[in-house]
């Protein structure tokens, strides 16, 4: 075998290596005709085992759990909801601003609050491309 064949064939492996003799586990995972199709589409796309999926997965230190999944979609909420309260208070200070050719006094101080809420907002983002 050459280098490159060698190279290859470990690149394009579907299975895991095998490990040294030991003790090892068998878990048995029951999953609906859905989750399958899922799981042996994700397999095929990644190339890898539907087996190896599962623990690669699992195992990976960079997938977010259930728990913090939930605690990601509760600050994009909480963040969507600040948004859309602080856009009803910029509209309704272009509005008085409009009827009375001035710029209200707290115009000021709700810009200030919308750029926050943009950096909190980036921050998320950014936390969710580090996870």
């Amino acid at each position: 075998m050459t280098e490159e064949n060698g190279v290859r064939s470990r690149l394009s492996r579907r299975r895991r290596e095998n490990k040294p003799a030991g003790t090892k586990k068998r878990r048995d995972v029951w999953v609906t005709v859905e989750e399958e199709a899922a799981l042996v589409a994700r397999a095929e796309r990644e190339k890898v085992t539907v087996p190896n999926l599962l623990i690669s997965s699992a195992l990976s230190e960079h997938s977010d759990s259930p728990t913090e999944r939930r605690a990601i979609a509760a600050e994009l909420m909480s963040l969507h909801n600040l948004l859309a309260r602080s856009s009803n208070n910029i509209n309704q200070l272009a509005r008085q601003a409009n009827a009375t050719s001035e710029l209200p006094a707290e115009a000021r101080e709700a810009l200030k609050h919308i750029r926050s809420v943009a950096m909190r907002i980036d921050d998320a983002i950014d936390g969710l491309m580090q996870g």
